[in-house]
């Protein structure tokens, strides 16, 4: 491991202390907890290729009461995707007690709420965890930059709340509220590679396999309508 830290000299370091304190859930493809393993060694894709290595994530998607999208740009400093756009908040819930809790899906909730206030400096009144509708889980495995990449099984979770939002610069560099025209225009300079705009691998997923669908739940109050959490659905990237 000395080895790998040397190699990454150039690491902001806060992300090197995330990635060598943070210690991941590792699964299998049916969700089963099977052990834990470093930030760092979860996103190698050396060890991601070699080792099937398999952790558990969530993607937070938090709409106002203008049932607009809350999206965020990440920091330049993140060690995977940088300055890429996504949906409000994407990150994994870690090998500790209240986090692992498999009961109504409350150590991912706890995760997600943990981590709304430490990206988006959202407090916890404001993101109740009963608030959070997980609606499905995808597994998908998505290469970064040939050295760091994905491969998770990820928790999509709503809610739709009026918070105030406090970026951190250690992970987020912009923030912005969008309506379903705007997503898509998003989307079109993304692909046509206009302005620079990257969108994140697993928000291109739910994008183009739910969020339209579910955005209608959303606007509807029937969110609970669209909930399948028995499927765990495997797409490529």
């Amino acid at each position: 491991m000395a080895a790998a830290v040397v190699d990454d000299a150039g690491m902001d370091a806060v992300q090197k202390r995330l990635m060598f304190e943070d210690e991941c859930i590792l699964v299998d493809e049916q969700d089963n907890v099977v052990g834990h393993e470093s930030k760092y060694n979860c996103h190698l894709m050396e060890k991601i290729d070699s080792e099937n290595l398999l952790h558990r994530a969530f993607s937070v998607f938090l709409f106002n009461s203008k049932y607009e999208l809350l999206l965020q740009q990440r920091s330049a400093t993140k060690v995977t995707f940088p300055l890429v756009w996504t949906n409000t908040c994407c990150s994994h819930p870690l090998y500790r007690e209240s986090e692992l809790i498999q009961e109504n899906y409350l150590g991912v909730r706890n995760a997600a709420q943990r981590k709304l206030l430490d990206e988006l400096g959202i407090p916890a009144e404001d993101a109740p965890v009963d608030q959070f509708t997980p609606l499905g889980r995808m597994l998908y495995k998505a290469p970064s930059d040939g050295k760091w990449g994905e491969h998770e099984l990820d928790y999509l979770l709503f809610i739709v709340r009026d918070v105030k939002v406090q970026p951190n610069p250690d992970e987020v560099a912009d923030v912005k509220y969008v309506n379903r025209d705007e997503l898509k225009e998003l989307i079109r300079k993304a692909d046509a590679g206009e302005d620079g705009v990257k969108i994140s691998p697993w928000f291109r997923l739910v994008v183009d396999n739910f969020l339209m669908g579910w955005w209608d739940h959303v606007e509807k109050g029937t969110l609970g309508e669209a909930v399948d959490m028995e499927t765990i659905h495997k797409l490529k990237e």
